[in-house]
């Protein structure tokens, strides 16, 4: 077994978000385009003699150590499953810096369930075969198999069904939430329409992604408006520091913006950071879907 693990449970974004129907069992069907940032929580693991869970970082205080913690579930789940085939899950100290904001839109919790699959299996130095591995992570969230993988891809689906989207760029991006947690559930429940049509054939290498991604949209953006009004704000205010296109992320309230590049999406961050001093601001640039 190796002595120390890190992992970094990068920031999810969904480009484009398309509710496109709503299976029986109530989840709705998503068409979404998501990428990942390089920014994100981290995680590190170490051998224990019991298990140990250690919260620190900005955003530490808002999350608990108890049981329904995605981490600790994410621990269990993947021990089970390696007890049933009988490979080894000794013991684990587990220490999460939460720099991501809680319950907004970029997938911080279930990020941090597919860090830590990763990370235990690379600290165990243990298997499970793609499809044994896939269903354990759909049954921690719908989000956690595109976080598991963090790449940029079509997730389609409840977001279990990935393809990747290899052509998609790396992007310079600034994210931007008032700090108001949303309930996903509650955007869900406001939704006036679920039969929107599907994202549209991806772009080749070198297209014009930003016109592509401005004739589409996030379906649960006009729902969390109604109930975060900052989110429009922070989209104007996003395009009048120089982003190409904003928009919300998942169920909010984290927006984004695409800038040119890495040097203008600081500068905008810079300045957003004057005018929103109470905000979360992370300039960041997200993985090419090729690299």
């Amino acid at each position: 077994m190796r002595e120390r693990i890190t992992e970094t449970a990068r920031a999810k974004l969904n480009l484009a978000l398309h509710v496109t129907g709503r299976r029986a069992d109530g989840y709705h069907l998503l068409d979404s385009l998501v990428t990942f940032a390089s920014h994100g929580d981290r995680l590190q693991f170490v051998p224990a003699a019991e298990d140990d869970f250690i919260l620190e970082g900005r955003f530490a205080p808002e999350l608990s150590t108890d049981a329904d913690n995605l981490v600790l579930q994410a621990r269990d789940s993947l021990r089970h499953a390696l007890t049933q085939s009988g490979q080894p899950a000794p013991p684990v100290r587990i220490t999460l810096s939460k720099d991501l904001p809680i319950a907004s839109g970029i997938g911080g919790g279930s990020a941090d369930a597919a860090a830590t699959l990763r990370g235990l299996m690379r600290l165990w130095q243990v298997q499970l075969d793609d499809d044994h591995l896939a269903a354990l992570a759909l049954s921690l969230g719908a989000d956690v198999p595109m976080c598991l993988v963090s790449r940029p891809a079509m997730a389609r689906g409840i977001g279990e069904d990935l393809t990747p989207a290899t052509a998609l760029p790396a992007l310079s991006i600034v994210m931007l939430n008032p700090l108001i947690g949303v309930s996903t559930p509650e955007i869900f429940r406001r939704l006036t329409r679920r039969d929107h049509p599907p994202v549209p054939a991806l772009p080749q290498k070198g297209g014009d992604w930003i016109t592509f991604l401005q004739d589409l949209r996030n379906d649960l953006e006009p729902a969390a408006r109604a109930q975060v009004p900052q989110i429009g704000e922070f989209c104007d205010a996003l395009t009048a520091h120089g982003a190409q296109l904003a928009r919300m992320s998942g169920s909010g309230a984290t927006c984004f913006g695409i800038f040119d590049d890495t040097h203008a999406a600081k500068r905008a961050a810079t300045e957003l950071a004057i005018v929103y001093p109470d905000a979360y601001i992370q300039p960041t640039e997200t993985v090419a879907g090729d690299s």
